[in-house]
């Protein structure tokens, strides 16, 4: 009957909220009698794809670390004793970029043996316990522990048993029953098309970029140039602009064909790009390419491909002419214009790789760029006239030119931002980022204004209307930064929305008690009591200190300027570690009976926090989010790893409005 009732008390779930325990491991024991004395027991864990379970040896360290899997014995140092530590296999070995530190996991299975000696004959029963915690790529489970009964059994020498004696009292009923929240109210969170909106964005940004490297030296000039050989070189018209446009298309197939290889990265990995977007060292890499881009724009060398390619493809062109001949002509003029698109779809590469979009991501941007070069080709084919209104190239080209250089210095400072944040080195904290800015957006301005030069500027002219429009522009950017100086409310400059490091570091003193120094219990009632006394609505933070995927959305979610306004003002924050250790008082600790029928000790405040969320929520993986008010009306679904800014944006200010008044 008790354990009807408790199985009864789990089965409750909540419409709309995102129910689903993990059960993603299999553990089996068993003997192997080596001789009359010396025994071995083994532990074979079975994961299911993509999980993985971590080593015994992980780094002795005070920073943040996965959790060891670790193996306990009955103690009876009289009845037998082990040979040795417990052997495991070879696993998998490398460095993670979270956790700054080399990792050994294991995945599929795992047989890990522990040799013992009998000291005494009449022994039979041996008991042992596992701690472990594994993880996927997504989401990781509180640590948890399981009890094994080995049997030392002459006559067998392998036997796959798997038990746990502890035994349900009518007092951990009750105090499982204590930790079931009355939650009233639940609400569907709607998805939206932010991953379509995403696309279309990075699409019209690369255009954008295209519409820019149009207005280059190395590709303004080639417009007319080549839509005259097209219309003007062909004896049939139609001909003609066929072939101009077709010259447009493989314009945009050969950029879009850029980004395959990352499709190819993609596939081997799908998580590779958003870890190449972390890697430290690539991160400062992207930095000294961008510094060196902004050096080429500003004239004082200039990056180009081998001469030797565009010459072998200029004459294949020539030679082969037809469709074949059309395409080695468009792919001369990719190779030709690469000192002045190269940095620009640098910064488009950058810009992708520092997202969560990945290789589709890559290839609508390229997509958009190639675009945007293709199309003036087969409009000026089409409509001959317009070639008339076209400006006349001039020292304007070699200004956009240098301006691009300023802008590519600018965004070089936002790859050594990401590089320093993930590192903490604390030497390009925002103010101090912010005031580099400025002091770039003032040597832009001065340069449209005529006070520096740089090698390909012609000499002096009166400035035209466009520039010193330009510098106006630049001047009032800069006073709109100013503010970010300065410790106070106006600092956060909502319009660069994430490219300055977040609020929270910074060269000023900020109290912190939670992630990145926001205030955050670590007990839910006291968070509770919090909540009712300030009348603000939760949100409770199901999180571990070895969660690889916990520090992952407060490294790059909760950072945003955006988010962070939201969880510092507007929510009471409970983060609750479900693998802390602490042990419970003994009057706290209990039993509770999992899904699957077997029973959990709950013995630390990570187990209790990990058994609350199982309970309330139908869901043991990490990172896990839930919105509550104070009366306990949960005001959204729940929602888990959520790496896109805006989705997560949007779900915390929906719980906002939620809030029963």
């Amino acid at each position: 009957m008790r354990l009807l009732l408790v199985l009864t008390l789990f089965s409750l779930s909540f419409t709309g909220v995102n129910s689903q325990t993990f059960d993603p491991i299999k553990w089996t024991s068993g003997v192997i009698k080596e001789s009359d004395t010396i025994y071995t027991l083994y532990f074979e864990a079975t994961l299911d794809k993509g999980w993985h379970l971590y080593s015994q040896r992980v780094a002795d360290t005070d920073e943040i670390a996965p959790t060891p899997t670790e193996f306990s014995f009955t103690a009876s140092p009289e009845k037998y004793q082990l040979l040795g530590e417990t052997i495991e296999p070879e696993g998998i070995e490398k460095f993670d970029k979270i956790f700054e530190m080399d990792i050994k996991y294991f995945e599929e299975k795992a047989r890990f043996t522990q040799k013992i000696k009998i000291l005494d004959s009449d022994l039979n029963r041996i008991s042992a316990e596992v701690f472990f915690a594994i993880c996927d790529d997504v989401r990781c489970l509180a640590p948890d522990t399981v009890v094994f009964e080995f049997i030392l059994n002459p006559n067998t020498t392998i036997s796959d048993s798997q038990s746990n004696t502890v035994t349900l009292t009518d007092t951990d009923i009750n105090k499982t029953k204590a930790l079931k929240l009355p939650i009233k109210q639940t609400e569907t969170f709607l998805q939206d098309t932010t991953e379509e909106k995403s696309y279309v964005s990075i699409f019209i940004l690369g255009f954008l970029g295209g519409l820019i490297a149009l207005l280059t030296p190395c590709v303004f000039p080639m417009i007319p140039l080549t839509v005259s050989f097209f219309t003007k070189g062909s004896q049939n018209r139609n001909k003609g602009v066929f072939n101009a446009i077709l010259y447009g298309v493989f314009i945009f197939v050969i950029y879009v064909l850029l980004s395959l290889p990352f499709h190819l990265l993609d596939s081997v990995d799908p998580e590779i790009l958003n870890t190449i977007s972390t890697n430290v060292i690539l991160n400062c890499i992207f930095f000294i390419i961008f510094i060196v881009f902004a050096i080429s724009f500003f004239g004082y060398f200039e990056i180009t491909l081998p001469a030797s390619w565009s010459t072998s493809l200029d004459q294949k062109a020539s030679s082969i002419g037809g469709t074949v001949g059309i395409f080695f002509m468009a792919l001369t003029l990719a190779l030709v214009s690469f000192s002045c698109t190269g940095p620009i779809l640098g910064s488009l590469l950058g810009g992708s790789l520092s997202s969560d979009g990945g290789a589709l991501q890559l290839s609508f941007g390229m997509g958009g760029f190639g675009l945007a070069l293709a199309l003036p080709f087969a409009l000026f084919a089409l409509f001959p006239n317009w070639l008339n209104s076209l400006p006349k190239s001039g020292g304007w080209l070699n200004t956009v030119k240098v301006v691009l250089g300023f802008i590519e210095l600018a965004l070089a400072f936002k790859f050594l931002s990401n590089a320093d944040l993930v590192e903490h080195w604390g030497i390009l904290k925002r103010e101090i980022f912010i005031g580099i800015w400025i002091l770039i957006g003032i040597a832009l301005a001065l340069y449209l204004f005529g006070k520096i030069r740089f090698p390909h500027d012609g000499p002096k002219q009166k400035l035209s209307r466009m520039r010193k429009t330009l510098g106006m522009g630049v001047l009032i950017f800069v006073v709109y930064l100013l503010p970010g100086l300065t410790n106070t409310t106006y600092a956060n400059l909502k319009l660069l929305s994430g490219f300055p490091p977040p609020l929270f570091y910074s060269v000023y003193d900020k109290e912190s008690h939670g992630p990145l120094g926001l205030n955050a219990y670590t007990d839910f009632y006291k968070g509770l009591a919090a909540a009712k006394a300030e009348n603000k609505p939760m949100i409770i933070d199901f999180t571990g200190w070895a969660c690889v995927n916990c520090r992952k959305m407060e490294e790059q979610v909760w950072s945003h300027p955006d988010v962070m306004e939201i969880l510092k003002n507007e929510y009471i924050l409970i983060s609750l570690y479900v693998d802390d250790r602490e042990t419970l008082s003994a009057s706290e600790q209990f039993n509770y009976i999992k899904s699957n029928g077997s029973l959990k000790r709950i013995k630390t405040v990570g187990d209790k926090w990990a058994t609350f969320q199982t309970i309330n929520f139908k869901n043991n993986s990490q990172p896990f989010y839930v919105l509550l008010d104070s009366d306990l009306n949960m005001l959204a679904a729940t929602v888990g790893y959520t790496p896109d800014i805006q989705e997560y944006l949007k779900w915390l200010k929906k719980g906002l409005t939620n809030v029963i008044q």
